[in-house]
């Protein structure tokens, strides 16, 4: 992106990475993405061009947006993966491949029933170790995810792994609603 006489030139063709002067990799730099955010979202933001003519305006906002998205993405391991398969030309598919091991289905529906239940019965202690250790789990598949995209190479594990992560985030997501219904 250039900045020419006060006007924004935005380049829409830039992927998340490049927009964020970011190396394409599933392992970043939390504090590095959010400073590179945080100074381009200055540059971009539409307050700056109160002042300038409507079209400006416009362009300003659709690059603001640009800038929020590629940092929603890029800072979720899960989106983050899922992204940058695609960009390696690797297609995850995540909605037409619903494969999955036996025994993880199970798992995470022993554990979705046993969340309930807890819920249900205001078991926060229970709540509370499910809670850590699934966080423990999902570090885990962020980590994997490092070694299968960046070292290895291996895109089809890790697709796999997406949609196993998938999975985990949305009972994270669940096991974090209980905990609020029984603490509040």
């Amino acid at each position: 992106m250039s900045f020419e006489n006060s006007t924004l030139r935005p380049d829409f063709s830039a992927d998340h990475f490049a927009l964020l002067d970011l190396p394409r990799q599933q392992a970043l730099n939390g504090d590095e993405l959010g400073q590179k955010f945080r100074s381009l979202q200055a540059l971009v933001h539409p307050d700056r061009y109160v002042q300038a003519g409507d079209a400006q305006q416009r362009l300003a906002m659709q690059w603001a947006t640009r800038v929020n998205e590629a940092c929603q993405i890029l800072k979720s391991p899960g989106k983050r993966a899922l992204y940058l398969l695609t960009l390696l030309g690797f297609d995850p598919q995540v909605e037409s491949n619903t494969a999955m091991p036996v025994a993880f289905l199970m798992q995470q529906m022993e554990l979705r029933e046993n969340v309930m239940a807890a819920r249900a019965a205001g078991d926060e202690a229970f709540l509370e170790a499910a809670h850590a250790t699934l966080c423990r789990d999902v570090a885990e598949s962020h980590q994997q995810l490092i070694e299968l995209i960046d070292h290895q190479h291996d895109y089809t594990a890790a697709a796999d792994l997406v949609r196993k992560l998938m999975f985990q985030e949305k009972l994270l997501h669940e096991i974090n609603d209980a905990l609020e219904a029984v603490t509040s």
